[in-house]
């Protein structure tokens, strides 16, 4: 289907007023008039048209091979062609839970259309969707039966015919969608800008890029997991999915499909597959290719063959059932074979032993539990042929900490692993006294040597001349010890009031905030940037008034009970017009320009987590540089390089941690959650080789569990274990050469 099919009403002659709208990629138009007297009128106009449409056509482009390099990669961790991809092959869906034919077709009123062929396998996967009129395909499927791979391949495939250059498929997760609060094609932009951060850059409208291609129809939306949304949101999901005549894939498991078809409706123009289990057969062809050939006196054998050979002869039987009932979705056969072909030492023949395995769900129970042991029995496979060490980890542990992943996943409802998000689920009372005993330690011990001292010396020698000033040194002698006890006690004041404010900010927020990122470039973006320079402005003068305010009272309460005839509230409030005021200028201003220098980073490499982290921590750093230097400059003009240099340093960093996602990601993720054994001290390191061995896929800028089930059967355990982790191993996570299991 073109692009234009899912718009037909954008291509319509105006006759009326004598011109036409050409639609180019979408629906950005550009006007032409029919009257010799509007050329010079239209001109601008249309060549900003013109532009703004090369602009998306080049977005769009770098996005489709920012997908295509993202996917490919994935695919080769997860195997998939190694030795090549398992059968999936479907049927059509239950008339019940696709739309009419006419609608699914096209057709005008009156003229009766009966079904497509539609039945194939994975790879005429764009083909058969390409004879679907609409564009809209529901793709319905048992827990594990290949919908997920589909879904990549039918991507990866669309890519590479490059016979639809109007749409680029991007694979989304509904799972993390509230149709109540958030429409379809918001949702879509913000999981683009998080996934490629290019696409905040402007678009031809004034929006972000990522915004411009939903609205002109240049995204195909690869919906996977209807079921994964909530329940009672699903009717809702597919009442938004039908407001709209937007050409998408759909994945969804097929009761909870079938649910909400029945409580709502179907999904207007969507024609449905069902993919069908895997057979004898299927196993048989792929399933000693997974291993080593074995010489025997009458040729060559593999492990799987007796297995393969006694399912065959006896369908019938106890074991030989289950084990067939269990291989019958690729999810379990990746299991087995990742258990027993890639595993050195293991037979696959233990899985007809009814004496361990009863059912088939203590087969699947057995294939989970053991899937998490052989991955870390050896080095992921793109170290391998490496002659470094590589980090070998405890196994009690590695299940534990996959079990607080998948918890964590959980109790946020989503299936998105989100660096910047670990800390959300750590409880509000333990996220706000953490947060305030670093910041308001912190932030107070660091105003009182500092800024407390500084000011007390500056009114120290206003008041009494150099000789009450040096009585700071010397605080006995006169009224310079009043002064130094407001400078001292005015510090620890405005430090615990700032500091603890700030760890009230960061354990009441719910959510962790969006990774930001920094380019200094404000090229063709002066509006935007005078705005943020005003915010910032606004916000560092604001702040620091509050804490002069606050400061100033507690010096005046603690100084008086020293001696109140040297300081009092005239003084107080003249102090803070000579030193907070135009201080607070000098901190905004500098604040205003590190906002103003935030822009959106290149779109033509996808942002993998690390990578988001990395920029995201480049970020903090250049802030509170920036927050180093404006406060740096404040207390230099309050009194003093030592000083500047003191205050500004921590007062930068503090500010900045408690502000975005790095600085929660920091205290909590890096510190917190280690400290109290829910997760491991080199957690980019865990979590990277953990997507290595397949147990993690990267979806964008986040990490997801390979399969739900897989998720699910990790979070059974860490429950049923009650939270309690494992005690450390003799020795901290080591460096060791593995052997792998080698078929060739």
């Amino acid at each position: 289907m073109t692009d234009g099919q899912s718009r037909e009403a954008g291509d319509q002659h105006n006759h009326g007023s004598g011109t036409f709208v050409g639609r180019v990629m979408g629906d950005v138009t550009i006007n032409y008039g029919a009257s010799a007297s509007q050329p010079a009128r239209q001109e601008a106009p249309a060549a900003r048209a013109l532009a703004g449409n090369q602009r998306l056509a080049e977005a769009a482009d770098q996005l489709a091979q920012a997908v295509g390099a993202q996917w490919r990669r994935e695919e080769e961790r997860q195997r998939v062609h190694d030795p090549f991809p398992l059968p999936i092959r479907w049927h059509l869906a239950p008339e019940a839970l696709t739309d009419h034919w006419a609608n699914i077709r096209r057709g005008p009123a009156g003229v009766t259309f009966g079904p497509l062929a539609l039945t194939g396998h994975l790879d005429q996967v764009v083909d058969v969707y390409q004879q679907i009129p609409s564009g809209r395909l529901v793709v319905l499927g048992r827990v594990g039966s290949g919908k997920t791979v589909l879904t990549l391949r039918f991507v990866l495939d669309l890519l590479d015919t490059g016979t639809n250059t109007d749409l680029v498929p991007v694979i989304f997760s509904l799972g993390s969608w509230n149709p109540t609060t958030t429409s379809l094609r918001d949702w879509l932009t913000d999981q683009l800008l998080r996934d490629h951060p290019g696409l905040a850059a402007p678009g031809p409208t004034g929006s972000s890029l990522a915004a411009a291609l939903v609205e002109a129809g240049r995204i195909l939306p690869v919906l996977d997991g209807f079921d994964e949304i909530a329940d009672r949101l699903r009717c809702a999901a597919l009442e938004a999915l039908n407001a709209t005549r937007m050409p998408l894939l759909l994945t969804s498991r097929p009761d909870e499909y079938a649910t909400a078809v029945a409580a709502a409706d179907v999904l207007t123009a969507a024609a449905g597959i069902e993919l069908d289990d895997l057979t004898r057969t299927d196993l048989a062809d792929y399933l000693p290719r997974t291993t080593r050939k074995t010489a025997t006196g009458s040729g060559t054998t593999t492990m799987w063959d007796p297995v393969l050979a006694r399912l065959c002869k006896h369908p019938s039987g106890l074991a030989e059932a289950n084990l067939t009932a269990v291989l019958s979705t690729p999810l379990m056969v990746v299991l087995a074979r990742t258990i027993y072909s890639d595993t050195p030492g293991r037979d696959p023949a233990e899985l007809l032993d009814t004496h361990q395995f009863a059912t088939a769900q203590d087969l699947e129970d057995h294939l989970l539990r053991g899937f998490a042991s052989a991955v870390y029995q050896h080095p992921p496979l793109d170290q391998r042929s490496s002659h470094r060490g590589y980090r070998s980890w405890d196994p009690d542990l590695v299940q534990h900490w996959l079990g607080y992943l998948a918890w964590h996943l959980n109790r946020l409802g989503t299936k998105d692993l989100a660096w910047w998000q670990l800390g959300n689920t750590i409880s509000r009372t333990t996220r706000m006294l953490v947060g305030g005993l670093v910041f308001g330690l912190a932030a107070a011990l660091a105003n009182a040597l500092a800024n407390g001292l500084l000011i007390g010396f500056v009114l120290a020698r206003t008041h009494l001349g150099w000789d009450g000033a040096v009585g700071l040194a010397f605080p006995f002698r006169g009224g310079g010890r009043a002064w130094l006890v407001y400078g001292l006690v005015s510090g620890l004041a405005g430090g615990l009031v700032a500091g603890l404010a700030l760890g009230l900010r960061f354990g009441l927020r719910s959510d962790g905030g969006e990774p930001s990122r920094i380019q200094l470039h404000i090229r063709g973006r002066a509006r935007q940037a005078l705005e943020q320079l005003a915010d910032g402005v606004f916000f560092g003068w604001g702040a620091w008034l509050v804490i002069g305010l606050a400061s100033g009272l507690a010096g005046v309460l603690a100084s008086q009970l020293i001696d109140w005839r040297v300081l009092g509230p005239v003084d107080v409030m003249w102090a803070l017009l000579w030193t907070w005021f135009p201080a607070g200028l000098i901190a905004g201003l500098v604040f205003g320009i590190a906002f103003a220098l935030q822009t959106p980073t290149d779109i033509k490499i996808a942002v993998s987590p690390s990578e988001l982290l990395t920029a995201n921590r480049k970020t903090a750093g250049f802030q509170s540089f920036a927050g180093w230097l404006a406060f740096g400059l404040a207390f230099g003009y309050l009194g003093g390089l030592a000083n500047a240099f003191a205050g500004g340093f921590v007062w930068g960093v503090v500010v900045r941690l408690s502000m975005d996602a790095w600085g929660r990601w920091l205290i909590l993720s890096r510190v917190w959650l280690p400290v109290t054994g829910r997760l491991p001290w080199a957690l980019i390191a865990f979590i990277d080789d953990a997507h290595r061995r397949g147990i993690l896929r990267q979806a964008g800028a986040v990490y997801q569990f390979r399969h739900a089930r897989l998720q699910n059967h990790f979070v059974h355990r860490y429950e049923t274990r009650g939270h309690q982790h494992p005690p450390p191993p003799p020795a901290h996570e080591s460096q060791g050469q593995g052997q792998p299991s080698h078929r060739h």
